[in-house]
C-alpha cells in the first residue's frame, strides 16, 4: 500500500531557457530548498507549472529532474494532463517508470466531453499506474469537469484516492467529502483558504504560492493539524494577501516573478504569456515581503 499523501505540495514552475531546455540546475536547486522548507511533496506540471505550454520531451525531463532532486525524500505526484485517453495513459505510465510516487490527473478538452466520457479518461490512467492517482478539478478553466456523480463512481477504483479541488466553492468541496465516504481525501487549492479546507476534512493543499512560501504554507499546515483554528487563521490571513496580489495577475508570471525576487532565475512565463508587468513586480515583492519570503538585502 503507497504512503498517504498529506501537506503541502508546491505546484512547481517549469524554468525554460530561450533554447526550449529545462534548466534542470534552477529546477533541482528549488526543488532542495522547499525540500529543506519541510514541504511534504513536489508536483512538477500542474497550472503553475504551465504544463498547457510544453512539448512532451520537455515535460518528461522535468520529471526525471524533478525526481532526481528529490531522492525519495518527499513523494512526486507529476501532472498528467491531455485531450486524448491514450497520450495520458502513456504519460501516467512513464512518469511511475522515472519514480513519481502518484499522478495528479489532469483532462484537457477541445469539444465538450459527456460525463462517460470523462469517467473514462480518468479510469484509464488509474488502470495504467499502480500508484496513487489524484484528480484535478477546476471548473474555472477545465472545458469539461468532473461532476460529482463522476468522483463518486472514480472514487471506487482503487487507487484514485484524492481529488484536488480547485472550484472556489467550499460547499462543493463539503459535498465532495459526503459522497466519496472516506474513500477518497481533499487537498485544496490556493484559491481556498487552506485553513477552512483543513477545517472540514481537507489533508493539505497543492499550491504554486507553496514555492514562494514554503516555511510560512508548512507553518499554517502544521498549526491546522494541531487544531489550533485560531492561530492557523492568524497565519492565513498574510498568505491569503498574498494570494490576493496574485489573483491580479497571470498566476505562473507572478510565482516566477516571486521565485525571480527570491534569487531563483526561472525566467518569464512561457509565450504566448506575458511577463510580470513592473506594477506587479512591486505588488509581489510587497506581498512576499510582508510575510517575511524575501531574502535580506
Amino acid at each position: 500500500m503507497a504512503a498517504e499523501l498529506h501537506g503541502v505540495f508546491p505546484y512547481l514552475v517549469s524554468p525554460i531557457g530561450a533554447d526550449g531546455e529545462v534548466k534542470a540546475g534552477v529546477l533541482a536547486a528549488l526543488c532542495e530548498d522547499l525540500v529543506a522548507a519541510g514541504v511534504h511533496g513536489l508536483t512538477p506540471l500542474g497550472s503553475t507549472g504551465e504544463f498547457a505550454y510544453l512539448g512532451w520531451a520537455q515535460r518528461r525531463r522535468i520529471v526525471e529532474v524533478v525526481v532526481q532532486a528529490a531522492r525519495g525524500r518527499v513523494p512526486v505526484v507529476a501532472g498528467v494532463a491531455s485531450t486524448t485517453t491514450a497520450d495520458a495513459v502513456a504519460q501516467a505510465r512513464e512518469f511511475e517508470r522515472l519514480g513519481c510516487a502518484g499522478i495528479l490527473a489532469i483532462l484537457e478538452a477541445y469539444f465538450p466531453l459527456a460525463d462517460e466520457g470523462v469517467y473514462g479518461y480518468f479510469a484509464a490512467i488509474a488502470a495504467a499506474v499502480g500508484i496513487p492517482v489524484v484528480l484535478y478539478t477546476n471548473p474555472n478553466f477545465q472545458r469539461s469537469d468532473l461532476s460529482l456523480p463522476v468522483i463518486e463512481r472514480l472514487s471506487r477504483i482503487g487507487n484514485v484516492r484524492y481529488i484536488k479541488d480547485a472550484s472556489f466553492n467550499t460547499g462543493r468541496l463539503l459535498s465532495i467529502l459526503e459522497r466519496v465516504e472516506g474513500r477518497m481525501k481533499v487537498f485544496a487549492a490556493s484559491s481556498h483558504i487552506p485553513a477552512c479546507v483543513m477545517l472540514i476534512g481537507g489533508v493539505g493543499w497543492m499550491a504554486g504560492p507553496a514555492c514562494v512560501a514554503p516555511r510560512q504554507s508548512v507553518a499554517l499546515y502544521e498549526t491546522c493539524r494541531r487544531g489550533d483554528w485560531a492561530g492557523a487563521m492568524r497565519l492565513q490571513r498574510p498568505l491569503w494577501a498574498l494570494n490576493q496580489a496574485f489573483a491580479r495577475y497571470n498566476l505562473a508570471a507572478c510565482i516566477k516573478g516571486g521565485l525571480e525576487l527570491q534569487g531563483y532565475a526561472v525566467g518569464p512565463p512561457l509565450a504566448p504569456q506575458a511577463p510580470l508587468p513592473p506594477e506587479g513586480v512591486e505588488d509581489v515583492r510587497r506581498a512576499l515581503a510582508a510575510i517575511g519570503a524575501l531574502p535580506a538585502r
